[in-house]
C-alpha cells in the first residue's frame, strides 16, 4: 500500500514539473502550512552555531535556498503579502507597514485585508473548495479565512492587544477556543514580545498546531515575531536573538508533532521562510530635515508642504502633494547630490526606473535605501540622530546581501537535499500553486524547477 501511494505522488510530481505555473491540476500536496520566523536569515539553518535542529532536519529532506530576496520596503507587511500573491506592493497595494499620513504619522498599520488588490492563497484555496486558517499573519483583519486569528492591535494603546484580536477573530467563538484547548488563558505579555520572553512564539504555535489537529485546513499560515523583535532591540548577534531563533525552531517542532497527530504529515507541504534579513544601525538619517530647510516642509498640520519622506526603516520614499510637481522632484534630487560625502555615504538614491524595477509604491518618484549602518527617521529638528548602542533593522533595497531572507520547505512532490544559491519572496506563491494544483492567476514570481522531483 506504502509503494503504491508512493509511485502515486511521484507520479503525480512529475506530471507537474512540465506544466505552468498557474495551470490548474490535481497536486500531490493536499495541505500547505506556511511560517514565517520574521528577521529570519540563512545562517541561522546555514551555520551550525545556531540551534535550527529541526530546521536543518527539514533541509536534509526538502529543499532550501542560501539567500531569498524580499521586497522593497523590505518590511514585514510588504513581504507576507507578496508571500501569498506572488506578486510586488506595485501590484498588490501595501507598500508598507504603515501608510504614509500626510499632517503627521498617528501609528496606523497597514492590517486590513481589503487593501490588498489582488488575489490571494486564502481566496484561491477557497475558490478550489479548502479550507482555510492564519495565525497572526500580517493584513488579515477581515480576511475572508475560515479560521482566523489576525495581527491587529489598537494603535493607540499597545499594550494589550488581546481584546482587539479577540474581536477580529473568525469564528468570534475561536479566541476562547484556542485559550481552552491550546494555550490556557492568555494574558497580555503571551502574545507579545518584551522582557526577553519568547512565549509569544511558544503560543501561536501551540494554536497552528492545536488548528491542524482539530480542523486539518488545507492551507495555513502562521507568523512568529520574537526574532524580528530582538533583533531590532539588540543588533543581528545577541543572546535573545540567538535565543528567539532556538525558540522558533521548537515552534516548528511543535507544528510537525502535531500534523503528525493528525495524520496529514506525508501529504503537507512544509514551509519555513522569513520576510526580510537584518542589518545593524547606529544611526538615524532625517531627510525631512533637508526639506523643511529647503522650503519644502512648513505646516504639515495645515497641508502647507511639497514633498515629504515616508520612512521604512532602511529605506526612505518621497511622497509629493501635486503626484505631477517634478521641479519638486529635481530640487529634491539636488539637494541630496549637493550634501558633501561625509552625509552622502549614509544613504543611495533609488531612482524611478529601479523602483519600478522592483515594483515598489508607483506613486514615488524616488527613494532612499540606508548605507553604513543608517536608517531613517521623520524628524524635521535634526539632520542625524546617533544611538547609545547597536540596534537593527530592515526595509532597505533588495541588493543588500545582509537584507536576504531564509527559505527552506519539505513535503510531497519536492527534491530531497536540492538547494539553490537565490531565489525570491515572489518565487513562494509559484511553488505553492504547483504542488497543490490550485487555478491562481500569473504570477510575478517563478517556479523553482531545481525543487522539483
Amino acid at each position: 500500500m506504502k509503494s503504491n501511494l508512493l509511485k502515486t505522488f511521484l507520479g503525480a510530481a512529475c506530471l507537474l514539473a512540465a506544466a505552468p505555473a498557474i495551470q490548474a491540476q490535481s497536486g500531490p500536496a493536499r495541505y500547505v502550512v506556511l511560517v514565517t520566523i520574521d528577521g529570519f536569515r540563512p545562517e541561522f539553518y546555514l551555520d551550525s552555531s545556531y540551534g535550527m535542529f529541526t530546521v536543518r532536519d527539514m533541509m536534509r529532506r526538502g529543499v532550501a535556498a542560501r539567500g531569498a530576496d524580499p521586497v522593497f520596503p523590505s518590511v514585514t507587511y510588504p513581504d507576507h503579502t507578496t508571500l501569498v500573491t506572488g506578486v510586488t506592493p506595485a501590484k498588490h497595494g501595501i507598500y508598507y507597514n504603515t501608510p504614509f499620513e500626510a499632517q503627521g504619522q498617528t501609528g496606523k498599520w497597514m492590517w486590513d485585508y481589503n487593501l490588498i488588490k489582488t488575489e490571494t492563497l486564502w481566496t484561491a484555496m477557497h475558490k478550489a473548495g479548502k479550507k482555510t486558517a492564519c495565525v497572526r499573519w500580517p493584513v488579515t483583519y477581515n480576511a475572508p479565512i475560515d479560521y482566523r486569528i489576525p495581527e491587529y492591535w489598537n494603535y493607540k494603546d499597545v499594550s494589550d492587544a488581546r481584546p482587539y484580536t479577540a474581536k477580529a477573530t473568525q469564528p468570534l467563538s475561536l479566541w476562547k477556543e484556542v485559550q481552552e484547548h491550546a494555550t490556557g488563558l492568555l494574558e497580555a505579555d503571551d502574545i507579545g514580545s518584551e522582557h526577553n520572553e519568547l512565549v509569544s512564539d511558544e503560543n501561536m504555535a501551540r494554536i497552528t498546531g492545536y488548528l491542524l489537529r482539530r480542523y486539518k485546513p488545507n492551507f495555513t499560515a502562521v507568523h512568529l515575531a520574537c526574532t524580528d523583535h530582538y533583533e531590532h532591540q539588540e543588533g543581528r548577534e545577541a543572546y535573545m536573538v540567538r535565543a528567539s531563533v532556538a525558540g522558533a525552531d521548537r515552534c516548528i517542532k511543535t507544528i510537525i508533532e502535531s500534523l503528525n497527530r493528525a495524520g496529514i504529515a506525508d501529504s503537507t507541504l512544509l514551509i519555513v521562510t522569513g520576510d526580510h534579513g537584518f542589518e545593524n544601525i547606529y544611526r538615524s538619517f532625517n531627510p525631512n530635515y533637508l526639506l523643511k530647510e529647503a522650503g519644502l516642509i512648513k505646516d504639515v498640520k495645515a497641508n502647507d508642504w511639497k514633498a515629504q519622506f515616508h520612512s521604512s526603516g532602511g529605506g526612505a520614499f518621497l511622497q509629493l502633494k501635486d503626484p505631477n510637481d517634478k521641479a519638486t522632484v529635481a530640487k529634491v534630487e539636488l539637494l541630496l547630490q549637493q550634501l558633501p560625502d561625509s552625509l552622502k555615504r549614509y544613504f543611495a538614491i533609488v531612482g524611478k526606473d529601479k523602483l519600478e524595477q522592483v515594483g515598489a509604491d508607483p506613486g514615488v518618484p524616488l527613494a532612499l535605501t540606508g548605507l553604513n549602518g543608517t536608517s531613517f527617521g521623520g524628524s524635521t529638528d535634526h539632520l542625524i540622530e546617533p544611538f547609545d548602542k547597536v540596534r537593527g533593522t530592515h526595509g532597505y533595497f533588495p541588493d543588500h546581501q545582509q537584507i536576504k531572507t531564509g527559505f527552506v520547505a519539505c513535503g510531497p512532490g519536492l527534491k530531497p537535499g536540492a538547494m539553490v544559491d537565490n531565489m525570491r519572496l515572489l518565487d513562494v506563491t509559484p511553488l505553492v500553486v504547483k504542488l497543490t494544483g490550485i487555478a491562481f492567476p500569473q504570477t510575478d514570481g517563478k517556479l523553482t524547477e531545481a525543487f522539483l522531483k
